[in-house]
């Protein structure tokens, strides 16, 4: 019986722990997506407690709290950061299975050294020896810690990026932490808030926004402020993957009933969304920016919950309408305006798979390797099974070896074993398939495979010169 997260874990073969431990164990790590707070690295924040760097905005730990009973106010509430720590150590024997038992061990482990269970009998010991540790271990030195290299955080068009120019200028910091462009508020017409928002990116710009048209401007002349401060990406955030004919008529009719107060059509809204969309691509291919579009997402679905507590408090879920079939003709509205830039497509939804892949590969070309990629498996599928799924499928129906990778999607500075999570998951799979008979024993190719997969890829895709 293998020892509980020893050394092989998850790695079953010998070819999977050669792979493992000869070539993705000390690979370094590029975090390409997460929601990081750019001033708690410039700032180089402490921590009280573990509490507070663990549990804090992890709505994957809130959510399962809250399923094995544990009252709000241990949760995102106003008990004490040990009670909140002993409400998550109850939980944590309940939860066999899920990735949350696996990542929290790895976190313990690699960030702490704690090799111990978290159980509520062992829940105060850790505590105490986290929370020491603590005192010693800033938000930088952690990523150290886990030999980050760089990061791209989560910004808003109208973000002045104060703290990145301060890490930039910094020059104690060797990490690269790179703004990314997430346009959402701008894009999603159809939600509250809309018209606040532009409002407030009007007073960035310095001009009155009252068309599409100039929604649009706006965002590409952000684009420009974005680019000159690093920024290598875009992300936008859909709950669905829209389409419609580029209809300016019908975008500014959305645009102007959201303004007003009132809530456009869906065929309105997909107007506006599809042309905003299409142009940000366009930009992003003449600045040679990666666009990561994640979609399949039903948010905040327990409205009197959000109403107390906001958005990302672990409301939301899978969308089985998630619109995939509306991906192909999206992008060939970028092909057509001359703006298909390098690409990560996600789906929350795992249905989606093999529809991705296959319409991806309608798109590549250009001599550019993997131009168009399926992102890791995303949110409630990055766990062992939804990853396996993700890249057997992204195997059988695209090029692995041009595969980007990991990311944590995480707001969280000890969240970074996820990757060495999803590396053992992919040595474990290889391995599978080198004993199995379906690849060449070959210990170079596999090892470049491997490497390339972990990170060269992403440090090539994104240009970090990492």
């Amino acid at each position: 019986m293998a020892g509980f997260l020893d050394q092989d874990f998850l790695l079953s073969t010998e070819t999977a722990k050669r792979l493992y431990h000869g070539t993705a164990e000390t690979l370094p790590i590029i975090d390409y997506h997460c929601h990081i707070s750019p001033r708690e690295i410039a700032e180089d924040r402490t921590f009280d407690s573990i509490t507070q760097v663990w549990l804090g905005g992890d709505h994957y730990k809130w959510r399962l709290m809250r399923a094995a009973g544990i009252p709000e106010d241990r949760v995102t509430g106003g008990a004490s950061d040990w009670e909140k720590f002993y409400a998550f150590a109850q939980t944590m024997p309940q939860i066999i299975g899920n990735p949350v038992y696996h990542w929290s061990h790895l976190e313990l482990q690699r960030g702490f050294g704690i090799t111990t269970p978290l159980t509520p009998e062992s829940a105060r010991s850790i505590y105490d020896e986290a929370n020491e540790k603590l005192k010693s271990c800033s938000a930088r030195q952690l990523m150290r810690r886990f030999q980050v290299k760089a990061i791209c955080t989560t910004d808003d068009p109208a973000d002045d990026l104060r703290w990145h120019e301060a890490i930039a200028a910094d020059e104690t910091m060797e990490i690269k932490v790179l703004p990314a462009f997430r346009p959402d508020k701008a894009v999603n017409v159809e939600k509250a808030g809309f018209a606040a928002y532009i409002k407030r990116l009007s007073v960035v710009v310095g001009r009155e926004l009252s068309s599409a048209e100039d929604v649009t401007a706006a965002l590409l002349e952000r684009m420009d402020y974005f680019h000159a401060r690093g920024c290598l990406c875009a992300d936008h955030g859909l709950d669905y993957c829209m389409y419609a004919e580029p209809n300016s008529a019908a975008a500014n009719t959305a645009f102007q009933k959201a303004m007003a107060g009132g809530t456009p059509s869906k065929t309105e809204a997909d107007a506006y969304k599809t042309l905003i969309t299409a142009a940000c691509a366009k930009k992003y291919a003449e600045v040679n920016w990666v666009m990561q579009i994640h979609f399949g997402c039903l948010r905040d679905n327990n409205k009197p919950a959000v109403a107390v507590m906001g958005p990302d408090h672990g409301h939301d879920a899978v969308n089985s309408r998630s619109g995939a079939e509306n991906l192909a003709p999206l992008l060939n509205a970028f092909a057509e305006n001359g703006g298909l830039p390098k690409l990560i497509v996600y789906s929350l939804n795992p249905v989606d798979n093999t529809a991705i892949d296959s319409i991806l590969s309608c798109f590549q070309g250009g001599g550019v390797p993997g131009k168009l990629q399926h992102g890791s498996a995303w949110w409630f599928n990055d766990n062992r099974p939804g990853m396996r799924a993700h890249l057997t499928d992204l195997a059988c129906n695209g090029v692995l070896g041009r595969f980007v990778g990991m990311l944590t999607d995480s707001r969280s500075f000890l969240s970074y074993p996820r990757h060495e999570y999803f590396r053992r998951i992919l040595c474990e799979l290889l391995g599978e398939w080198v004993e199995s008979g379906q690849y060449p024993n070959d210990g170079a190719y596999l090892s470049k495979l491997t490497a390339d997969i972990c990170y060269h890829n992403t440090n090539h895709f994104f240009g970090f010169g990492v």
